[in-house]
């Protein structure tokens, strides 16, 4: 019995992602909006019943890949912020966020339909916010634990004003490189403008 029910578990685990990873590239092709739960099946190669055994909704399947990709991205930027310990170098902590981090034009499209989605209702617009605020959080976490180690441009008001320009760094960037497809060039931008954001006119920070 134990047996047979950790295979469904695995069974369904196997079907939720193959769903999650038709949907993705059907969103990305055809824009949220202009898809129907029909062709999310078609594209995974499963029936409407295997749809809903894992999802109510197409918004809350859609919220399922803007939570898994937003995960990601969280978890690449805490990666890459982690490695120096307490004593942050922050060019070369900007050097690995950069190279690690997830600048996928597809995903891009996907993150857009969902922005305009969730500014047109109030409850999507909040778990937007909430999962906007877990990747602040985590760039702010690490630059106060680096604080009397490495200090920060006061203009940005501590580390969460830090966070924050960081994010907004990342939305710029990212904007741009919807519409020019440039990835390496979206990395050296995001790369300079990081580095200028943290510290005092882009040179070495200063360290007491």
């Amino acid at each position: 019995m134990q047996e047979t029910a950790k295979r469904v578990t695995r069974r369904r685990v196997r079907t939720r992602a193959r769903l999650l990873g038709a949907a993705f590239e059907v969103f990305a092709a055809k824009g949220f909006g202009r898809v129907s739960i029909e062709e999310v099946c078609e594209a995974a190669g499963f029936s409407r019943g295997a749809f809903y055994s894992n999802f109510a909704t197409l918004d809350e399947l859609f919220f399922a890949l803007y939570r898994e990709r937003a995960d990601l991205i969280a978890a690449q930027v805490a990666d890459a912020l982690a490695q120096d310990g307490p004593d942050l170098d922050v060019p070369a902590s900007v050097d690995r966020v950069t190279e690690v981090l997830l600048l996928d034009v597809d995903w891009l499209l996907v993150k857009t339909d969902f922005l305009v989605h969730a500014a047109r209702d109030p409850a999507v617009a909040q778990a937007l916010l909430d999962h906007r605020g877990r990747l602040r959080e985590a760039v702010a976490d690490r630059l106060s634990r680096a604080r009397g180690h490495t200090e920060l441009p006061a203009v940005l008001g501590g580390a969460d004003g830090a966070a924050r320009a960081v994010v907004a760094a990342y939305d710029g960037v990212t904007t741009q490189l919807l519409l020019d497809k440039d990835v390496d060039a979206a990395r050296g931008w995001l790369k300079r403008l990081l580095t200028a954001l943290l510290t005092d006119g882009g040179g070495t920070p200063d360290r007491p």
